[in-house]
């Protein structure tokens, strides 16, 4: 649980210790659950309680959308939980379109029996979350399904971000020569939710990198970085992310291996275990895809903004061959191919 944010639980867990199906039945259970525990926390109005909530964007503002579902197991790691993944998970994808989040939903599906303790967790690190993001969560949802068939809570979020720049941040703005950055190492969510759910026992506990990026992407536009493109680095990695781009801007990608940070943690236990950290999940890494003559200085605004490592990875290339081509520690090139399987599942 994330320090600073220390609210008592409005709601009577001596009472009911355990969600019920009947904080689902739309009585007078859900009615306190969301009212003194999810209001509470989000710092909604009853007043605002409908069915909706009307939005007024700034005057000739771009908005952007998004939504996304979590279902992490477990539910607590080493450096997050599902609730900051939910938020900063929807508020990264609009970062990724070169948007500030400013509204999010939140919709809650709780299985019959979760501990009220565990909840209140959750919810106190998604208003945190939400804090940190800058975004106000303006309306919701909450179902309860039977015991043994929802793994504790699954959470969707959505939201609604401003555009506050004329820069259209996307696949198709790729251009021959442009550089390719991220942000700081890989792989870090995808083992620590492995070493957790597995009981690995490591020398050095290995965090996941989940939090926010738009700082890091306000920094480089308000920087004046010509951004031609962003994309996080969920499931599937570097490699599917990089594939997805070059698939969608029929370019291809050229990246250098020794460039690529992975700390030494996550590079040993991906030997150990024969993963590749190239398509292990990271929650707060993300690749920019800048004007090459901007390369430099958009590194320099990153690690001012708070990026752990970011370095200059690669370039992209000719149009007409979409693929992604890795040299190798060892100096040979290789086809750096997506992911065909699932290598780790539930991570987000």
């Amino acid at each position: 649980m994330s320090e600073g944010f220390q609210l008592s639980c409005p709601i009577p867990i001596r009472d009911y210790p355990n969600v019920t199906l009947a904080h689902g039945g739309g009585g007078r259970l859900m009615h306190d659950l969301i009212s003194r525990m999810f209001f509470a926390a989000f710092g909604t109005n009853a007043a605002q309680s409908h069915d909706g909530a009307v939005l007024v964007p700034p005057t000739g503002a771009r908005l952007a959308f998004t939504t996304d579902s979590y279902v992490v197991n477990p539910l607590f790691f080493p450096g997050g939980n599902i609730g900051e993944l939910a938020v900063y998970g929807t508020a990264n994808d609009l970062a990724m379109c070169g948007a500030r989040a400013c509204w999010l939903s939140v919709g809650f599906i709780l299985e019959e029996g979760l501990p009220m303790e565990t909840l209140w967790q959750v919810v106190q690190a998604i208003a945190l979350a939400a804090q940190k993001c800058g975004a106000v969560i303006v309306t919701g949802d909450t179902k309860v399904v039977d015991r043994g068939k929802g793994d504790g809570v699954y959470i969707n979020t959505a939201g609604i971000g401003v555009i506050e720049h004329d820069l259209d941040i996307g696949p198709a703005g790729l251009q021959e020569g442009d550089a390719i950055i991220v942000n700081g190492d890989l792989g870090r969510h995808g083992i620590a939710i492995m070493a957790q759910r597995e009981g690995l026992a490591l020398e050095t506990e290995i965090e996941s990198d989940c939090a926010p990026l738009w700082p890091q992407v306000c920094a480089m536009l308000e920087g004046g970085i010509e951004v031609h493109c962003l994309r996080d680095l969920t499931r599937g990695g570097l490699s599917s992310a990089l594939n997805e781009l070059a698939s969608a801007s029929a370019h291809r990608l050229f990246v250098r291996e020794a460039e690529i940070p992975v700390s030494p943690g996550v590079r040993a236990v991906c030997e150990l275990l024969g993963f590749d950290p190239l398509y292990v999940a990271c929650e707060g890494r993300f690749v920019a895809i800048v004007k090459h003559d901007h390369a430099e200085r958009a590194v320099e605004l990153l690690r001012s903004a708070g990026a752990p490592e970011p370095r200059l990875i690669g370039s992209v290339q000719q149009k007409g061959t979409p693929e992604v081509i890795l040299r190798s520690c060892i100096g040979t090139n290789r086809i750096l191919d997506m992911l065909s399987g699932e290598q780790l599942p539930r991570i987000c």
